[in-house]
């Protein structure tokens, strides 16, 4: 389940149905714990400083990489038909340029002119053989080129200039892509091959659709499947780190996606599972963060609340080092209440009642945690009757 992102990102050591709680330090074993904290904390700041700093420079860099391969892409293509083609030639399109590769038909079609697959002005088909090969020679050379300046703009959607405009899909490949999203959201809900299948399918299509929204969440969706599926630590580091850097550069430019939001907010939370205390409770801040812009964006939503429940039930149940900690690295820490968490839990089933059997598990802690034994009891009754489909 996606909620196990938030028990990595923070902390709170349960263990059964009570809470392991980290002994009490003396004073003097606090005054050193908070002074090597604060020499994290400058450290950090400095360490953020100057990844800033190599961003900014490899942002300018990737633009320079990206004209030079322009460049370099249209003086080979214009050297390679002047030598395969020393006499001029009649031809009857317009849209020979190659500029043509770097922006999809705007659906202005040519009098005789069909589209290719992949959404591109072809030229017109001519009835004399030795024209026709040279043609399709060509046409294949301008898919490879093509091929490779998406690869490029996929590798640094924001670092290109603004000027640039992503490229855009004609009605055949958005066809292909409703259908592919349709399939990717059916196997994302079936069993562990079939997820597993999910990722291979978005996998193999990166390329086609790496700029399209829609195709970006459910792919870093099925980074997260991948996550929960792998046993083996690294690969799930892996696979979380992947996922969270598809939505990085998504985020740049549709903030207003709550899915975005959402799982952007889930892969941080499992990337930071394994780390250290300060680096959980950073993520947790940003778990919540991107929560709180998906729960705006989409209100109705019941998995939302569920994660922000789980957030809150973590927060209220932090022990004294992880609340230190918290008050050493921000100025304004986060508080959450029992009650927050159950708020939340309960909204969860008023929108979507059964929506989930952990959810109805929180509910009865909370009630449990508050004192109220017999609503414990009787949302620990609920949850029963509900089936177990996740690994939580």
């Amino acid at each position: 389940s996606p909620a196990q992102a938030v028990s990595g990102a923070l902390v709170p050591g349960e263990e059964g149905a009570g809470v392991t709680h980290t002994p009490l330090l003396g004073q003097d074993q606090q005054l050193e714990l908070l002074e090597r904290l604060d020499f994290v904390v400058r450290n950090i700041v400095e360490l953020r400083k100057e990844v800033e700093e190599l961003r900014n420079s490899l942002q300018n860099l990737a633009v320079e990489i990206v004209g030079e391969v322009r460049s370099h892409l249209e003086e080979t293509q214009r050297l390679n038909r002047r030598r395969r083609f020393p006499y001029p030639r009649e031809r009857s399109d317009s849209t020979g340029s190659s500029s043509i590769y770097f922006t999809a038909s705007s659906g202005n079609a040519n009098t005789d002119d069909g589209e290719s697959e992949g959404g591109y002005t072809t030229a017109n088909a001519e009835s004399d053989y030795d024209r026709e090969s040279e043609r399709e020679s060509e046409e294949g050379e301008d898919e490879v080129s093509c091929d490779t300046v998406r690869t490029v703009r996929r590798d640094s959607l924001d670092l290109v200039p603004e000027d640039e405009a992503p490229l855009s899909l004609d009605s055949s490949l958005e066809e292909g892509l409703g259908q592919l999203l349709q399939q990717a959201d059916r196997l994302h809900g079936g069993d562990e091959q079939d997820r597993r299948e999910g990722f291979q399918l978005l996998l193999n299509n990166k390329l086609a659709y790496a700029g399209q929204r829609e195709f970006l969440w459910r792919l870093a969706r099925a980074h997260s499947d991948m996550w929960e599926l792998t046993e083996d630590e690294e690969e799930k580091q892996s696979y979380a780190s992947e996922g969270k850097k598809e939505l990085e550069l998504a985020l740049q430019k549709w903030d207003q996606s709550a899915e975005c939001h959402q799982w952007f907010a889930i892969l941080c939370g499992q990337l930071s599972e394994h780390e250290s205390i300060p680096k959980r409770i950073q993520a947790g801040c940003v778990f919540k963060e991107h929560i709180d812009r998906a729960i705006e964006l989409k209100p109705e939503d019941p998995q939302l609340y569920y994660l922000m429940g789980r957030w809150c039930y973590q927060v209220a149940h932090l022990g004294w080092l992880e609340k230190k900690t918290v008050s050493a690295l921000f100025e304004a820490p986060p508080t959450a209440t029992v009650q927050d968490a159950l708020q939340n839990f309960l909204r969860v089933e008023e929108l979507s009642p059964g929506f989930s059997k952990a959810g109805r598990v929180y509910i009865a802690k909370c009630y449990r945690d508050l004192g109220n034994s017999s609503a414990a009891a009787l949302w620990v009754s609920l949850a029963s009757e509900l089936p177990g489909n996740t690994k939580e």
